[in-house]
């Protein structure tokens, strides 16, 4: 696609300007990254232009632009190459432009391709970790980089102008800071957050599955601290679970009872003791993204006792996988469907990009609306994502948090 912008860079570079390059990349650093141009086609959408300085050291073969969900979608379905930037001749520009809504927000990053196209391309699961091992944020984007776990780089987060607000997700100057306690509970690693100020017991409670994801990488006591500055919920003491490992976290958050009863009736009463909070079900929040989400649902199916509130972003309400073993796909939806209802309020988000998610949240959804559940339900423009889902965990934590302090 040849924008306003890379059109007149490669009309300068044809009309022989040895200038053109430099100016290019001083609008860019100027401007920042990646570079927004209205599409005349449709105000609904914008031309965004990602952009690679090739390094004249080491320059690439081949660039990949990584954009969270659509890149892997189509890394699914076997085919990258909609993802190749291509190089503008005659400069060290490598550049694509993508057709995007002016609502999406989104994490990206580039891999840098020096081998030959083939194995640049392939979309095997080893291979495609490689590329995520070496992938690196944008060096022009002026906005905060979203961190990343297990010796990764950290993504660049694409914004787009009509892209939900996100208030609360970064640390503000003059904002009381609370405290943390990294421990141990029966074995499992929790961190403990407390708000700043005078002790406010019983406090409200919210437990965030992917704890470790939540504490010590994206520094979710920010998003708390600042929720708690502004008067947007209650005193509430924050207990980040540690999933342990990837096949622990595979077998705790796919419905599993012993897990569920494990935070009902150790890690909570726990907390009630060592650090005065609530034990009303209507003052305890589940949160969790994808498995987590699935999770945080089937919590508060399993024990509306203690968990009177779930905040599910991006649930995988698609579980199981159908066999012989079970009676096929979407099972909590399948029990919410039967069962009486239960004293649970909702709040779930999913992204309009999660092609393998949209439908089984919406299901869930009408289900537990049928049923009669208070239910908050909405759908961003973005896809399975931790810079979409920090924004929305706060709102969600506002919503559900709010409501049992009967504002």
């Amino acid at each position: 696609m040849d924008t306003p912008i890379l059109h007149a860079l490669t009309e300068a570079v044809a009309a022989g300007r040895v200038d053109a390059g430099p100016e290019f990349w001083a609008r860019v650093e100027q401007v920042g990254a990646p570079l927004i141009e209205p599409d005349p086609a449709d105000p609904g959408q914008r031309l965004v232009t990602f952009v690679w300085r090739d390094d004249s050291a080491a320059p690439a073969n081949d660039v990949l632009a990584l954009l969270h969900t659509f890149t892997d979608r189509d890394r699914h379905a076997g085919d990258l190459t909609p993802h190749l930037m291509r190089r503008v001749a005659g400069t060290d520009v490598w550049a694509i432009t993508h057709r995007l809504p002016a609502d999406l927000r989104a994490s990206y990053q580039f891999f840098v391709g020096t081998g030959e196209r083939g194995r640049t391309l392939r979309t095997d699961r080893a291979a495609w970790l490689g590329v995520l091992d070496a992938a690196v944020p944008d060096p022009y984007n002026h906005a905060p980089t979203l961190a990343a776990r297990d010796g990764r780089n950290p993504s660049s987060v694409l914004a787009l102008p009509d892209a939900p607000a996100q208030p609360w997700a970064r640390r503000r100057p003059g904002v009381p800071r609370g405290t943390r306690l990294d421990t141990t509970v029966d074995g499992r690693r929790v961190s403990v957050l407390v708000p700043a100020g005078v002790r406010h017991e019983p406090y409200r409670v919210a437990v965030l599955l992917d704890g470790e994801v939540w504490g010590s990488v994206l520094g979710i006591g920010d998003t708390l601290d600042n929720l708690h500055a502004d008067g947007r919920i209650p005193p509430t003491v924050a207990l980040l679970v540690d999933t342990m490992g990837r096949e622990r976290r595979m077998a705790d958050l796919t419905c599993s009872e012993s897990f569920v009863d494990w935070l009902a009736d150790v890690l909570l009463p726990w907390a009630g003791r060592r650090h005065g909070v609530s034990g009303d079900p209507a003052h305890a929040v589940l949160v969790g993204q994808s498995a987590g989400g699935l999770t945080a649902a089937f919590g508060a199916f399993r024990r509306p006792d203690r968990f009177g509130n779930a905040l599910s972003q991006s649930g995988s309400f698609w579980w199981p996988d159908p066999d012989e073993s079970n009676d096929g796909p979407e099972w909590l939806t399948r029990r919410f469907a039967t069962s009486e209802r239960l004293p649970i309020r909702f709040h779930l988000e999913v992204g309009l990009l999660e092609w393998m998610l949209l439908a089984e949240n919406r299901r869930l959804r009408d289900v537990l609306l049928e049923r009669g559940y208070p239910l908050t339900y909405t759908e961003f423009d973005g896809g399975h994502d931790y810079a979409c889902w920090r924004g929305g965990l706060a709102v969600g934590l506002v919503d559900l948090l709010s409501a049992s302090d009967g504002r």
